[in-house]
């Protein structure tokens, strides 16, 4: 059968009764990405105002009775809802449906019709699927490539279409009617049940479809296996897009000191300064690893256990102290980032005491790390217990000392502020 919703796409409202409702659950996506599950109930109507998803089209959103309704499916003839609250067989119901939401999905289903029967006209790109998006609706063409003319030709056509006010009309046809061989459509679903729903713009298309029905093609993309992706917006979704583009340009114009047709010149020469000032920093860095190792070296301090923390620095700062100092007889421990927050760390020294130290210090530091050949080095996401790591290393050395492994060990701490070493 066909449902109200499609028999009359522009009803929001309308009254029916309870056919069954049965406990059921409900698998959806969590914030983090999770699956949750749901328990509730699934509800047959005798006609249904809410569409079911189909045909590349989401379901709709509504109330049963002030009751959300969270998913609406199709079952053979039937349409379930799923809701949280039970409703008795027998009940009048008042059905309401999210207006926005559903007339959203007319504009974005009536524009993939129109666009898929105008690029087959023009070049015979064939529509294989098409997905309707929360943001942005993609349409499959069976080729592996189009071109930037071929979808300018399309985008014009269609919206010389739109301009002309054609209309958009709705027919049901009986499964052995000689006219459904003449109507394009991509098949029926197994389970199929009921008159086939027509949707046909004048002089334009005809094709079999179960979405509710009432431009501008943003470009292409690569798809599957020799298909392109051709992505569009339709209606309101352009006004919105349009809008969203003119506040980014006012922003960027704001930011960027020019207009907007220099916005793109004016982001290529900072990017082209940043590179060098990354590169001109990353040099800097490198001579002040060396100046640093050069200067622990030379400290009256120096020998035994050094740990020194920097705020700005990256793993190669690190490394480059280590390579320079090259002394097996010294436990080194250097930590880079904000000292209350993440940053990263690196463990050297005699091979044993690091390969024991290492994963223990990476554990004290809420971190991750690997190392090899006395040198152990990862991601710490609390930096703040740098003096917790610092005493499990002296009660190391404690007791090395103590066995008369490790004979008149030094603890020298060094912090960098303002480059220079305290």
């Amino acid at each position: 059968m066909a449902f109200r919703c499609q028999r009359d796409s522009y009803a929001r409202e309308f009254t029916t009764t309870v056919v069954s409702c049965r406990p059921a659950e409900l698998q959806t996506e969590g914030s983090k990405g999770n699956k949750d599950v749901l328990s509730g109930f699934q509800v047959v109507l005798e006609d249904t105002l809410l569409f079911p998803e189909g045909g590349g089209q989401p379901d709709d959103h509504g109330t049963i009775n002030g009751i959300s309704v969270l998913r609406v499916t199709r079952r053979g003839a039937e349409a379930d809802h799923f809701t949280q609250t039970p409703l008795a067989p027998g009940t009048e119901v008042h059905v309401q449906v999210d207006w926005e939401r559903r007339f959203d999905h007319m504009q974005q289903h009536s524009g993939q019709h129109l666009i898929t029967a105008v690029a087959d006209h023009l070049f015979g790109l064939k529509t294989t699927s098409w997905e309707l998006g929360r943001l942005r609706s993609v349409i499959e063409l069976d080729s592996p490539s189009v071109t930037v003319e071929q979808v300018a030709a399309i985008e014009q056509s269609v919206n010389e279409k739109i301009r002309d006010r054609l209309p958009v009309n709705v027919r049901e046809l009986s499964l052995d009617d000689p006219e459904v061989e003449q109507v394009r459509g991509r098949g029926l679903p197994d389970d199929h049940a009921g008159p086939i729903r027509v949707v046909t713009i004048k002089n334009v298309d005809s094709n079999m479809c179960c979405g509710t029905h009432v431009i501008k093609i943003l470009g292409t993309e690569k798809g599957k296996k020799n298909k392109t992706n051709l992505i569009f917006l339709a209606g309101n979704r352009v006004l919105k897009w349009m809008e969203r583009s003119y506040g980014t340009e006012k922003a960027l114009t704001t930011l960027l000191k020019c207009g907007a047709e220099d916005h793109v010149e004016a982001v290529k020469k900072l990017q082209n300064s940043t590179k060098l000032l990354q590169k001109n920093n990353l040099n800097l860095l490198r001579d002040l690893a060396v100046h640093i190792a050069h200067s622990l070296r030379n400290s009256p301090d120096w020998g035994g256990v050094v740990t020194l923390h920097r705020k700005e620095g990256d793993s190669e700062f690190m490394n480059i102290i280590a390579n320079e100092i090259g002394s097996e007889d010294t436990l080194l421990f250097l930590t880079v980032g904000d000292e209350k927050g993440a940053g990263l760390f690196l463990l050297a020294g005699p091979a044993e005491a690091v390969e024991t130290l290492g994963p223990r210090v990476a554990e004290v530091l809420e971190g991750k790390g690997a190392g090899k050949k006395g040198r152990f080095q990862g991601k710490a996401t609390k930096m703040s217990r740098r003096a917790e790591a610092q005493v499990l290393l002296q009660d190391y050395i404690g007791t090395q000392s103590a066995e008369g492994k490790m004979n008149n060990i030094k603890f020298t701490i060094f912090t960098i502020k303002g480059d220079k070493l305290k």
